[in-house]
């Protein structure tokens, strides 16, 4: 079994299994069991949904970290807002991004996902002129793998993806 091994800095955020956390001080945690995670920057506040591929990543975390209730609310926004931007996009690696990181939405496979969605915010950072200090979330750490579901989805209470 492998363990995971997190370094939080004092203020920073966590979810686990859809439990919010916020450290007070600089901690090392480690995960000796599989669980759905986000962190610092990876996690994206409602008003930094601010673009199209940002609505994307928005809707997908929903889907990934989401209520029960939230869960599916998110997969129907990110694939509403996947197809919208495929919709508009004329950069064919944009679009093959996109229609990996909807398959995956569709496999319940919302950790990769997000990693896809990174790329397509970058991608629109560049389109767009954004610099890196404007781009969030972080990168996204590799988890261990679970074989019958590798990113298991639990509950946050998150609210819907802007407009």
């Amino acid at each position: 079994m492998s363990h995971l091994i997190l370094e939080l800095h004092a203020g920073e955020a966590m979810i686990v299994n859809g439990a919010s956390l916020r450290f007070r001080t600089r901690s090392r945690v480690e995960l000796t069991t599989h669980a759905c995670f986000l962190f610092g920057k990876q996690i994206m506040a409602p008003e930094d949904a601010d673009s199209p591929a940002r609505r994307i990543y928005f809707a997908l975390q929903m889907a990934y970290i989401g209520t029960d209730q939230e869960r599916p609310h998110g997969v129907v926004q990110a694939r509403d807002a996947i197809r919208e931007f495929q919709a508009v996009t004329t950069s064919p690696l944009a679009r093959d991004i996109l229609d990996r990181t909807l398959a995956l939405v569709e496999a319940d496979e919302c950790y990769a996902a997000l990693k896809l969605a990174r790329r397509i915010m970058r991608h629109e950072d560049g389109v767009l002129g954004r610099t890196p200090d404007m781009a969030r979330p972080g990168p996204l750490p590799v988890a261990p793998a679970r074989p019958d579901r590798p990113h298991d989805a639990s509950a946050l209470h998150l609210t819907s993806v802007p407009a």
